[in-house]
């Protein structure tokens, strides 16, 4: 068997930030490298939130890097380094390993991203962006490869997702025209119907969007935050892997969110 040489880690933050645009966002959290580790690595291990149970994964398998989608940093969040936080960062400093953590350039990317792998998974074909004249939208507006109705949307979501959606009915029309954004992006609902779609998929729901839906006449489903964002990082850490000759491996932390 080869051994793997590895990459240093500059070399391969350098990469990320690059080929995901980080320098034309503005975002809630650094992208990029937030916990620095070894100088060289061989295996990467992604993520969709760097929680506790992901790091203790990390450390059991000799990780040198972990790439995640909900990093730290969070703006607004406490600054002292106690509690949960502290176990986390001694964590990743005792083992030496590498945080890198990106969120709205994951997103967005038109081939490694959250919302174009969804799409491509649920068998939606891009248009445009949810958001008109920006390149950078982390929403998007396609089309279905058939019309279906919002229960047979609802199958096809659970099918592929492993997960039951949460749907609100917006009347009797068929989807074919859909928008979508992962994660938390309900009042981008109001986008979607402005732009003509049938339906609005994204990962959260909440109380003033039932009514919205319902009284403008656009389907809204709730497939979960965490289910809908496992496949930007998956993507990017196969990506990696391979440009780099790497090891990789994903390790899905059940929420039920």
């Amino acid at each position: 068997m080869t051994e793997t040489k590895g990459v240093a880690r500059a070399h391969l933050v350098e990469y990320c930030d690059q080929v995901l645009q980080t320098d034309k966002f503005r975002d809630y959290c650094p992208n990029g490298l937030q916990v620095e580790g070894r100088p060289q690595v061989k295996r990467i291990l992604t993520g969709v939130t760097a929680c506790q149970a992901l790091l203790d994964e990390a450390v059991a398998w000799e990780a040198d890097l972990v790439l995640v989608h909900h990093g730290y940093f969070w703006k607004g969040e406490p600054g002292p380094v106690t509690g949960i936080k502290r176990k986390r960062l001694k964590t990743l400093l005792s083992a030496d390993i590498n945080l890198l953590a990106y969120h709205l350039p994951l997103d967005a990317h038109p081939e490694y991203g959250n919302n174009a792998r969804l799409g491509r998974l649920l068998g939606i074909e891009i248009q445009s962006g949810l958001e008109p004249g920006n390149p950078l939208s982390v929403g998007n507006l396609g089309v279905l490869d058939k019309p279906l109705t919002l229960d047979e949307m609802a199958a096809r979501i659970e099918k592929v997702l492993g997960r039951t959606p949460q749907t609100i009915s917006g009347g009797q029309r068929p989807i074919h025209h859909i928008a979508w954004c992962t994660g938390s992006a309900d009042r981008m609902v109001e986008q979607a119907q402005a732009l003509g779609a049938d339906a609005f998929l994204t990962g959260e729901i909440s109380e003033p969007v039932v009514h919205f839906a319902r009284e403008a006449g656009i389907h809204y489903i709730a497939a979960g935050h965490h289910a809908t964002e496992r496949y930007g990082v998956q993507a990017l850490g196969e990506h990696l892997a391979r440009h780099f000759g790497l090891e990789h491996r994903f390790v899905d932390i059940d929420n039920p969110v």
